[in-house]
């Protein structure tokens, strides 16, 4: 007998809900990587004041993607660009089912003329694989879990990120000199301390910086290189809690419920994924409960990414999302908590705080009006935000609505239940929450 899938999980449990309904699950944090080096304050301040390096190597899969056929598959089932999809560059991937919902996102970087890696967690790339399987496409698949997936052994590839205003000082020194100059999400390939590898010009929290690639064998030599080369800038080692809150400040909202479980359609699909992987396991929680799990989906134009949409091409999903391009009902926000009221409710003395719990966002009346989607404490900010979708006419920064803070039990209790959830007071402002991550970085060439 094979291992269980994720419909015989659904129809174990009785709904996609009852499976994944987990109130007060511990929030995710990047695996192998410590949770503090000096503490989560001082990392999160380095990438706004100083500079910072983060390892992003063991906590994404790698999935690696070849042959004839990759370019057709892969404009097959996602809405972005393929024609101006130049070699050495990376894009959001963007997959949706049928009826327009996001499936989750990845990176996608392109290596060659049919040849990509697509990174992140793994829904993405289940995606790809399932339709290639289906659809008899001629190409190829080598995946790399994460670390806590692995079973022992190394990564295939390094990732570490130099952030922060001192980035390009720390690069120039580390390479001699400048790096030519690279577009947003450009790459080019460079060597240190002997080693060739590729650096990604990207950003997590807004601030100028690089990602650096390459093979896991000189993983050691490049890190020593850069660490010795921040020495004299203050370099701080970014933990896992600090890491794992920069996407608050960024605007990207990390595993969004994927829009597969409740489709006849995509049975099938259901079939072939894993009951233990992330589409059966990523748990769901919070002050907002319902027992459908469409309410939790999301489309990529909430998400932000309608302008990487792209409808020169055929794809799963394009009638749908053309027609939702008129009727967007949410928008992507930060709400910014009144930190008085964050004392109140949690107490002074909460420390940090990450949750990706699906909280109700209410307008003054308590009137639902969005979730919550993931909650930080930001120390650089003074208080806690939180990445949220909210109905449009609620998205005006400035706008006042509160959090319901609380877990609601799930099955057994009514979702609209008076569970006597304090509220915690916010103010809506854009997302990303950083100036420069909303209006400079995709911009600066360097």
């Amino acid at each position: 007998m094979g291992a269980p899938t994720l419909q015989e999980g659904i129809d174990r449990a009785g709904s996609p809900v009852q499976l994944l309904w987990k109130p007060n699950s511990a929030p995710w944090t990047p695996e192998v990587v410590e949770r503090e080096y000096v503490g989560w304050r001082q990392e999160q301040a380095a990438w706004h004041e100083g500079v910072s390096i983060s390892d992003l190597s063991h906590h994404m899969f790698d999935t690696f993607i070849e042959g004839p056929d990759a370019t057709r598959l892969l404009a097959a089932v996602s809405a972005n660009n393929y024609e101006n999809f130049v070699i050495g560059q990376a894009k959001q991937f963007i997959p949706v089912t049928a009826s327009g919902d996001i499936v989750t996102d990845g990176i996608l970087l392109r290596e060659g003329l049919e040849k990509y890696t697509l990174s992140g967690i793994p829904a993405a790339q289940n995606w790809v694989k399932f339709h290639a399987q289906r659809g008899g496409y001629d190409v190829s698949f080598v995946t790399d879990p994460s670390s806590a997936f692995r079973g022992g052994g190394d990564p295939r590839l390094f990732r570490y990120q130099i952030q922060g205003p001192l980035a390009a000082a720390l690069v120039e020194r580390a390479f001699g000199g400048p790096l030519p100059p690279t577009k947003f999400f450009h790459s080019t390939p460079v060597s240190l301390a002997g080693r060739e590898f590729r650096a990604l010009r990207h950003g997590m929290a807004g601030q100028p910086g690089f990602e650096f690639v390459g093979d896991w064998a000189d993983a050691a030599a490049v890190k020593e290189a850069l660490m010795a080369a921040g020495e004299p800038f203050g370099l701080v080692h970014v933990g896992a809690y600090a890491y794992a809150s920069a996407s608050v400040e960024s605007g990207w909202i990390p595993s969004p419920i994927p829009g597969i479980y409740s489709a006849p359609d995509l049975q099938e699909y259901r079939e072939f994924l894993p009951l233990f992987g992330i589409e059966g396991q990523r748990p769901l929680h919070g002050s907002f409960y319902s027992e459908n799990i469409e309410d939790y989906y999301c489309s990529p134009y909430e998400l932000g990414y309608g302008k990487a949409i792209s409808f020169n091409h055929d794809f799963i999903g394009r009638d749908a999302l053309l027609k939702a391009k008129e009727e967007v009902r949410r928008t992507k926000v930060t709400l910014v908590f009144d930190v008085t009221h964050v004392y109140d409710v949690i107490g002074p003395d909460a420390g940090f705080l990450l949750t990706y719990a699906r909280n109700r966002v209410e307008s003054a009346d308590s009137s639902l009006v969005g979730l919550t989607c993931q909650t930080a404490t930001l120390d650089p900010t003074g208080t806690i935000l939180s990445l949220a979708l909210v109905d449009k006419e609620f998205a005006t920064p400035g706008t006042e609505v509160s959090v319901v803070w609380g877990e609601h039990p799930g099955a057994g209790t009514a979702p609209d239940a008076d569970l006597g959830f304090p509220r915690i007071r916010a103010v809506v402002q854009p997302a990303p929450f950083d100036e420069h991550a909303r209006t400079l970085y995709r911009k600066n060439p360097r």
